[in-house]
């Protein structure tokens, strides 16, 4: 069983930044896919980004340039560095661990809301 617990949510005001941490427990972190997602109010939970086990990144069109997701397999932690931020990223923030497409998991989410 892996649990995931993500950390570094709050409110910020519009422009400013914050970063999210996402610390696993377990063994199949450094062989697994790490993603962060969000779900606003009203909405679909969707993917924000991606870090393969090899280190490539994927990222959703609209945070292309102002997010970064990065991992240290030696620390267990995916993280996401969040710059310039809009109030249309408000949202939870969730942390998402896949291995091979077999195991997956989330965490429990951190709530991250910019005002105007």
């Amino acid at each position: 069983q892996v649990q995931l617990v993500e950390s570094g949510g709050g409110l910020v005001q519009a422009g400013g930044s914050l970063r999210l941490s996402c610390v696993a427990s377990g063994s199949i972190f450094s062989i697994s896919r790490m993603g962060w997602y969000r779900q606003a109010p009203g909405k679909q939970r969707e993917l924000v980004a991606l870090v393969s086990n090899g280190g490539n990144t994927n990222y959703a069109d609209s945070v292309k340039g102002r997010f970064t997701i990065s991992r240290d397999n030696a620390k267990n932690t995916v993280y996401l560095q969040m710059n310039s931020l809009k109030p249309e990223d408000t949202a939870v923030y969730y942390c998402n661990l896949n291995t091979a497409g077999v195991l997956n998991y989330w965490g429990q989410g951190t709530q991250v809301t910019v005002s105007s």
